[in-house]
């Protein structure tokens, strides 16, 4: 627990600097549907397999961004893994491109792993990504070429047990997570800080491994032109499908 407020800590530290500028803010309603799926194939190796539909303003308005993301996975241990691997990024119609999708390529590189206190539960990761983005000529066209920048990623989560029977098929847990973004390279000029997450939620665990994941998201987002920030109000529902497929 209290590495988490550390987390909220140096995140605010990190937003503050930011918001003694004049700003300008919006905000908006999305449903954020996911689903994950990590498989180990051996004692050291498997993939990773995810999927993603983000809605825009007023939670059911369209599409804002589809995302698919692969990864082959090497597992150091039971508890602690890397993988590498690409994701596909379609942000679909927006204010500065109104008739055409914006496609993003993707490589990323993480290490996550997992710790155990009494009855609570940690996951952590830190992620980067190479994000190319495809230039925008006007409203209708792309432009040749893509835009890159480097993204970094610490993501916590904390989960506690509802009810006598921890973690158990059928029952209940309560998550809290925060997952911070800071963007670094040379196009970057204004927003190295790029956007904070925190999840407030319940997981139901449909078997040892799934769990179907449910509640609410804040996004806060600083966006390039420096003073200009956005709020994501989001429902999110995420599905995580494990499997193992050692011999026993």
């Amino acid at each position: 627990m209290r590495k988490f407020f550390t987390v909220a800590l140096l995140t605010n530290c990190l937003i503050s600097p930011a918001f003694s500028q004049s700003k300008q803010t919006t905000s908006e309603e999305q449903v954020w549907l996911g689903y994950f799926n990590q498989t180990r194939l051996s004692d050291k190796w498997g993939f990773w397999a995810e999927a993603q539909i983000r809605t825009k303003e007023n939670f059911f308005s369209n599409f804002s961004t589809g995302l698919g993301r692969v990864g082959l996975t090497y597992y150091l241990n039971d508890n602690a893994k890397l993988t590498v691997g690409y994701a596909y990024v379609n942000h679909f119609p927006a204010d500065n491109h109104k008739n055409v999708s914006q496609p993003e390529h993707r490589p990323w590189q993480q290490f996550q792993w997992h710790t155990k206190y009494g009855k609570l539960r940690s996951m952590q990761w830190v992620r980067l990504e190479e994000r190319y983005r495809r230039k925008i000529l006007n409203d209708d066209e792309l432009a040749d070429g893509y835009a890159f920048n480097f993204r970094a990623r610490y993501n916590f989560l904390l989960q506690g047990p509802i009810g006598s029977k921890p973690f158990e098929p059928g029952t209940f847990s309560w998550i809290l997570n925060d997952e911070v973004h800071i963007n670094f390279g040379k196009e970057i000029v204004y927003n190295y800080f790029d956007q904070n997450r925190f999840f407030a939620g319940f997981s139901y665990h449909v078997n040892k491994h799934d769990q179907l994941q449910v509640g609410y998201m804040n996004q806060f987002q600083q966006l390039p032109a420096g003073n200009k920030y956005r709020t994501l109000h989001v429902a999110r529902v995420f599905y995580f499908h494990n499997l193992d497929l050692r011999k026993k």
